[in-house]
């Protein structure tokens, strides 16, 4: 058995796509009487600065010998990589044996990656070690990706599916035709097993990307026979070759349990604390508050292009009981999702008089409230019941925002009830 990682062979603005470039070595490799066994897409740490889009990282399962592999791979990577974009630094890097069998120190280089930052030479020099061929142009950082890619296999347990359909490649760069009615019908069908396909609250296609790459759309779920039946029952251009991978989308995977003390930026985590101010909405948009832990402060954020979910923000009061998740970045940690683990229900107010209902006046420095109309007296403030738009669970950005990584409330798993957006 081989293994064949690739990755970061396409533009931010030129196109191109690392997946349709895994299809095309797949493609040959059979071509030249090689079996694919599989094909995983692994989304790396989301923070990386030089990732192009999504961070995502490829690898082949085939049984054609190293060599050949690594030859194949090398020219069609030659042939499709955006080498123009000076953001683009390819990398291959392939394996002999099974993927079930590489080392430890690989594994353990593949969860790093999703989690924290290695460099090139990291890579490079443990490729190495392993006995793996490796090739890079242009710095090779993309042989960070294709090493982490490599040991996926054996490091993670949880996998999902994509079911990709590429374009006619002449049309790169065109507006993509596909019939959203039929991707809402489509999606409605398959939902929940395949997720974050649409966003009925924005009535947006999540599936079909804005991208100038090959992409005509790509199915996510939890059955690849889901997936498949998904796509194809979309309305939409020629499609010119397909392929399903198996990925760590929709995991969590990028998550780690943290303190407020000790978080860092360019990392994601879940923290527990209370809310220590009422949410503010800032310009732009934006809305922020701060969580607290044993007199620990952390300010976090739940940007514009999260849409509705910073309404769920807004509804949250100091005192509240949180799990956040998210990203830190400039030590904000940017909310992705949280947990309501307890509501403030009620609040000290001033009372009412129970005669003609109009509120009580201060009856001087430590002697209660009193209605100077009807004579009614209160000995102090009265506790109050709050209504609340927020229930105890689980609350999550819209499809629209979601990170691929992150783990929809609709795959289920969670440890408090789940409130999910369609």
């Amino acid at each position: 058995m081989t293994v064949i990682g690739l990755d970061d062979t396409d533009s931010r603005t030129l196109g191109m796509c690392t997946t349709y470039l895994a299809t095309l070595v797949a493609e040959a490799i059979e071509a030249h009487g090689g079996r694919i066994e599989r094909m995983l897409l692994i989304r790396l740490n989301p923070a990386v600065e030089h990732k192009t889009r999504g961070n995502a990282a490829l690898a082949i399962h085939t049984d054609f010998p190293a060599g050949q592999a690594f030859d194949l791979a090398r020219a069609e990577l030659e042939r499709w990589a955006v080498i123009d974009d000076e953001r683009t630094s390819p990398g291959v890097v392939v394996a002999p044996g099974s993927a079930d069998t590489v080392p430890t120190n690989v594994t353990q280089f593949a969860r790093d990656a999703v989690r924290d930052f290695h460099t090139t030479d990291d890579a490079v020099e443990t490729a190495s070690r392993s006995g793996f061929l490796t090739q890079g142009w242009h710095g090779g950082r993309g042989q960070i990706g294709a090493l982490a890619a490599i040991g996926a296999w054996a490091a993670f347990d949880t996998w999902t599916y994509e079911h990709i359909s590429y374009r006619e490649f002449h049309r790169c760069g065109t507006p993509r035709e596909v019939d959203i009615d039929s991707v809402f019908e489509s999606a409605d069908a398959g939902y929940p097993t395949a997720w974050d396909t649409v966003d009925h609250g924005e009535g947006e296609a999540v599936c079909v990307p804005n991208a100038p790459g090959p992409i005509l759309h790509g199915i996510r779920g939890d059955d690849p026979d889901v997936v498949r039946d998904v796509a194809e029952h979309i309305d939409a251009e020629p499609v010119d070759r397909e392929a399903t991978f198996l990925t760590n989308q929709g995991t969590d995977m990028h998550l780690q349990p943290g303190d407020i003390a000790d978080l860092r930026d360019g990392h994601a985590y879940r923290v527990t604390g209370s809310v220590e101010s009422d949410p503010e909405t800032r310009r732009g948009g934006h809305v922020f508050f701060t969580l607290s832990d044993d007199d620990t402060n952390l300010p976090v954020a739940a940007f514009e292009p999260t849409k509705r979910f910073r309404n769920r923000v807004r509804s949250l009061r100091s005192g509240d009981e949180l799990t956040v998740c998210g990203e830190v970045t400039d030590g904000t940690l940017k909310l992705e999702k949280f947990a309501v683990r307890d509501l403030v229900e009620s609040e000290e107010t001033t009372p009412t008089c129970p005669e003609c209902g109009r509120t009580m006046k201060s009856a001087g420095r430590n002697q209660g409230y009193r209605c100077r109309d009807c004579g009614t007296s209160e000995p102090g403030k009265v506790e109050t019941e709050i209504e609340r738009d927020l229930e105890l669970g689980w609350y999550e950005v819209p499809p629209c925002a979601r990170r691929h990584i992150a783990k929809p409330l609709v795959r289920g798993g969670f440890d408090a009830a789940t409130h999910p957006e369609r």
